[in-house]
């Protein structure tokens, strides 16, 4: 049991890790080689799409088609995949292109905060002490990663404020909708839902009307993110889940932010003050905090 612990710790904290490291990819796609997050996002989920989808075809053949057997499983299809994740990566990478690659990914992880407002909704109760905790320790996080301390100042720009928080929504609309696709593999939705991104995203933003030409260095770019940020990172972290848990995996999670703040600061100097680490720790507290609670729920 210990050896699949270990097993699973790893493919969770790998997989966030590869997370993390597309994100700062992404943030030297968008600083260095001039792409528009318009043009990159609908190209990454429709190639990571049609990558995930053969590979599904070729071990699951018939289930690939599972979730268009019925109206109403079609309809949780658009919504997780569309909605949810196709969404997510979008507003994910657009606060990468108006901030930088930890801001996007930190502002993302408020997602258990609204996970625990709509669970708090549907259940018609009032958050516990421990949870109104965890949502004032996140909000002080946002606080000084946006304006370092001084309320008269805006170091997030609005632009990137809002897409973030919109990316961490989109990331609690699929992890709640996710229990009703447990009738199919994983792997099967994740590919439908970053091909059916891929198909909006190109007649949405008409991707084919940039003048745009990636370059040996773009194109190398475009590769890792889709190879590593969607396949790669996708595969390692679900792995890791189903052996240790959701619980457990959200704490080996924080290797997303960290390893995004790291390589923004050290390699594309990103600035990182003492406020940004502050705001870093209080967001992962959250976490934390949020995390234990619901072991200690499940275990009651």
């Amino acid at each position: 049991m210990e050896k699949r612990n270990y097993k699973g710790a790893l493919l969770t904290l790998s997989g966030a890790s590869c997370w993390g490291i597309s994100g700062s990819v992404g943030q030297y796609l968008f600083t260095v080689q001039n792409m528009d997050s318009r043009w990159l996002v609908p190209i990454r989920l429709g190639i990571a799409g049609v990558i995930l989808l053969i590979y599904s075809a070729l071990r699951y053949r018939e289930k690939v088609m599972l979730p268009w057997k019925t109206l109403n499983r079609a309809v949780y299809m658009l919504i997780y995949g569309v909605l949810g994740v196709s969404c997510c990566q979008f507003f994910y990478f657009l606060t990468i292109e108006l901030s930088t690659a930890a801001i996007g990914t930190i502002l993302q992880d408020l997602a258990p905060i609204f996970v625990l407002l709509f669970t708090c909704v549907i259940s018609k109760r009032f958050p516990k002490f421990m949870e109104i905790c965890s949502i004032v320790m996140a909000l002080f996080g946002v606080f000084l990663l946006t304006t370092h301390g001084d309320i008269s100042s805006m170091n997030v720009p609005v632009g990137a404020l809002i897409t973030g928080i919109i990316s961490g929504i989109c990331v609690a609309v699929y992890n709640i909708l996710a229990p009703k696709m447990s009738y199919v593999p994983v792997i099967i939705v994740q590919g439908w839902s970053f091909l059916l991104g891929g198909i909006a995203g190109t007649f949405l933003f008409k991707i084919w009307t940039f003048d745009y030409v990636p370059n040996i260095y773009g194109l190398m770019g475009i590769a890792f993110v889709v190879l590593v940020g969607n396949v790669l990172a996708f595969t390692l972290y679900i792995s890791g889940v189903q052996m240790i848990g959701p619980g457990k995996a959200i704490l080996y999670s924080f290797a997303e932010p960290i390893t995004a703040a790291v390589i923004s600061a050290v390699v594309l100097g990103s600035v990182f003050t003492i406020y940004d680490a502050a705001g870093f720790i209080l967001i992962f507290a959250m976490l934390w905090l949020i995390s234990m609670d619901s072991r200690k729920g499940n275990q009651r």
